[in-house]
């Protein structure tokens, strides 16, 4: 599924619009972000962590490797494994102590072997000026996430249809 976005308040629209179409439960959910530096990525991550309640700071993981979020709908990491090289990297992190909730990776490519244990694939590309997003499911549950973005993405273009 690609999707245009004209402007960061599409990009924080579409992570909202995301976030919508996950199930209230999140824990267990892993969103792998790919794209180029400045894409895209950290500011889909904010919206989906605001979306989901947190009212603070969205600071970029990418010193601290890994933000937590405690939120209504559960825990929500956000992990940037930007500085990362290797899977043993990644167990040394306690990636395995944070799939109590959703975790949202992104530079995902750094860590070998993540993309068989994760649900969504979102990549941001660059657009003019604007962004394109892709979205590819990676799991069963994360093909009714799909599903459901398109239909009402559908739904909203209809809608939006003058006879």
């Amino acid at each position: 599924m690609k999707t245009f976005l004209p402007d960061e308040a599409a990009t924080t629209a579409f992570g909202r619009e995301l976030l919508d179409a996950l199930p209230e439960d999140l824990a267990g959910w892993t969103l792998l972000l790919n794209g180029d530096l400045g894409a895209g990525k950290s500011t889909l991550a904010r919206a989906l962590i605001k979306a989901a309640g947190h009212t603070g700071a969205v600071p970029s993981p990418t010193y601290t490797l890994v933000e937590p979020y405690k939120l209504s709908r559960g825990n929500i990491y956000h992990v940037d494994l930007y500085r990362v090289s290797s899977a043993d990297e990644l167990r040394f992190l306690g990636w395995n102590e944070l799939d109590d909730g959703c975790r949202i990776v992104e530079w995902p490519d750094r860590a070998p072997g993540l993309v068989e244990e994760a649900d969504l694939s979102i990549t941001l590309s660059y657009d003019g000026e604007g962004r394109t997003v892709e979205l590819a499911a990676l799991s069963e549950r994360a093909n009714r996430v799909t599903d459901t973005l398109r239909a009402r993405r559908e739904v909203s273009t209809t809608d939006k249809r003058v006879d």
